[in-house]
């Protein structure tokens, strides 16, 4: 084997002078062989007298570049004066590079993604929403007037349920109001009466690239006051420039946090409380939030010194970390923080019982949430005043004997006039009671509270066990369901004649009840309303609109007309006359079970 190599590379060295066959050329004729160079002429013979002179090659030539004027760009583009330089651009991220060239995109959602906003609302009229063009062919002014106008919390707890039910519906706006606009006002006015979670889940019904500056507004409040700041951070990042306030500067710093850019955000949020732009709490308060998220995690001292007004900042991102609030903050928000620490899910068990109260009397917590709130408490073991609490809940729940059960609801009433609060927490223990004649003397606040969360059918079971004349009657006689025959004006008399409420109060709430559900003959409404000294006749346009939209029979224009009415922090602001419109236009409209609801509940709270 050796020897053939050998031998093979030895023909191959004999062969190497000679001529191999080159390989055949796959271009076409023209393309592989280059024209042949003209033939270079005889140089001519240098004469003896003149010197030989060596031509040297030139260096090769450069092209030169054209000279710019400072600010000056190819193609005759001229900079602005104030364009960041190379060092300034390197030390911008992404976002703000985008902004500075305009690449930043108009839409966060793809197209086919993207939702209309002619019907924005959480149900619909399947899932117990009201219909969906009930405002649809109402003037706008109106609608606009209703929903800005309700600034407050309301004096009914089913008027607040209500009107909560209608700003949450999916709704048409109103002709000539454009749809951001209607969805704005609706969440502002969720905000106000303390019902954050729903007027976030309403916002969310809008993409952000729909956003105007009333909805970013509103949003932005509904966010603070369910304590999620970071849900404004898909606006902020798309429209960062649509706000300009210190509060939305932060806001943005702590978006940057969450999105992966601490070192940007820790830069922005030191320049903010060296230049003081806002008050230094609420920088702090920025940055231990954003800290949350931020690479280097460093420690930030919150101290209330000198701090001494609670705002809706302050109470965002205190109750998202888990900070307790000074007492000595004195509440400049609207609604009260009682209703939003109630459905905070940061706050501890034990601040959100002592703030249970306020929100089962507004409407805010239903008596289902009261007793799974003091449900957890008892399962924690918890020491103190709300677990005494919750320990005589479960007895009144499972007690062998009816009068133990019956104790127990009375110490969580309280003495006196019973605490319409804790008539919510008792709901579903007092529908459980039997009834017999021996509890009757007990039957009127018992079925107060079954009609706190709307159990009307089982309070229905006193019927035959209570005598007439009572305050137990007198719910029932509004509360009954499908009633036909009008009430006995015999019972009506006696119950006022044994009324001890201030001013007549019940008496006067029942007269106005009774007539607005078309249940007492029109001649005893004539006649009673002299006695009290009351007159229904509509004499303010706020009436006459209640009285048409009930006749014709629109249900969602008239509960935005009765939360417009219903404003107060007591039943003592509400008078006879405008709760027998509310009653009246409530049940033309097909929303009987609420209208009854609210007439029982005025009688049992005025």
């Amino acid at each position: 084997m050796k020897r053939g190599l050998m031998l093979g590379a030895a023909g191959l060295a004999l062969c190497s002078s000679l001529a191999l066959a080159a390989p055949e050329s796959l271009l076409p004729p023209g393309f592989d062989d280059p024209a042949p160079a003209p033939a270079a002429a005889p140089p001519p013979r240098p004469s003896a007298a003149a010197p030989v002179q060596v031509q040297r090659p030139s260096a090769p030539s450069t092209p030169s570049m054209p000279a710019f004027s400072a600010g000056e760009a190819p193609g005759n583009v001229t900079l602005p004066e104030d364009f960041p330089t190379l060092e300034e651009l390197e030390e911008m991220d992404t976002d703000e590079v985008d902004e500075l060239f305009g690449l930043k995109p108009k839409f966060d959602i793809p197209a086919a993604a993207r939702r209309e906003v002619e019907r924005v609302g959480l149900m619909d009229r399947a899932e117990g929403g009201l219909p969906v063009n009930s405002l649809a062919k109402q003037p706008a002014s109106l609608v606009r007037a209703a929903l800005a106008g309700t600034r407050g919390p309301l004096v009914s707890r089913w008027g607040h349920i209500l009107l909560r039910r209608a700003l949450a519906s999916r709704l048409e706006p109103p002709a000539g109001m454009d749809p951001v606009e209607f969805a704005a006002l609706r969440a502002a006015l969720l905000v106000r009466i303390g019902e954050p979670q729903g007027a976030r889940a309403l916002v969310q019904d809008v993409d952000s690239s729909n956003y105007n500056e009333a909805l970013t507004d509103a949003a932005f409040d509904a966010y603070l006051a369910s304590a999620d700041p970071v849900g404004m951070c898909p606006v902020a990042r798309l429209k960062g420039d649509i706000r300009d306030d210190p509060l939305w500067q932060l806001t943005r710093s702590i978006c940057a946090a969450f999105d992966g850019d601490g070192r940007r955000s820790q830069r922005e949020l030191d320049r903010a409380l060296g230049i003081g732009l806002a008050p230094a709490i609420d920088v702090l308060l920025a940055q231990r939030f954003a800290g949350a998220a931020a690479e280097g995690r460093r420690a930030v001292n919150i101290e209330w010194d000198g701090v001494t007004e609670l705002t809706p900042w302050r109470f965002a991102m205190a109750t998202a970390l888990g900070i307790t609030l000074p007492d000595s903050l004195s509440e400049s928000g609207v609604p009260s923080y009682q209703l939003l620490l109630a459905t905070a899910p940061a706050a501890p068990l034990v601040l959100r019982a002592a703030a249970s109260d306020e929100a089962a009397r507004a409407g805010v917590l239903s008596s289902a949430a009261m007793v799974d709130l003091y449900s957890q408490i008892y399962a924690a073991g918890s020491q103190g005043e709300p677990a005494a609490r919750a320990t005589q809940l479960r007895e009144a729940y499972v007690a062998a004997e009816p009068e133990a059960r019956l104790a127990a609801m009375r110490g969580l009433w309280g003495e006196g006039v019973p605490d319409y609060a804790r008539q919510v927490l008792t709901a579903y223990a007092a529908a459980r009671m039997p009834v017999s004649e021996g509890l009757a003397g007990e039957a009127g606040p018992l079925i107060a509270s079954m009609l706190s969360a709307g159990l009307d059918r089982n309070a229905m079971r006193w019927a035959q066990a209570v005598p007439q004349g009572g305050l137990a009657w007198a719910l029932l006689a509004l509360a009954q369901p499908n009633r036909r025959e009008p009430v006995d004006a015999g019972a009506v008399s006696d119950f006022i004649d044994d009324d001890s409420s201030e001013g007549q109060r019940k008496s006067r709430f029942l007269l106005a009840g009774l007539a607005g559900l078309g249940r007492l003959e029109s001649n005893a409404v004539g006649g009673f309303s002299n006695r009290l000294g009351l007159d229904f006749t509509p004499r303010t346009r706020w009436m006459q609109a209640m009285a048409q939209a009930g006749e014709y029979g629109n249900p969602a224009l008239v509960a935005l007309l009765a939360g417009l009415g219903m404003q107060g922090d007591g039943w003592e602001r509400m008078t006879p006359r405008h709760l027998y419109h509310i009653v009246r236009s409530l049940d033309r409209a097909g929303l009987s079970a609420e209208a009854r609801m609210i007439a029982a509940e005025a009688v049992a709270r005025g």
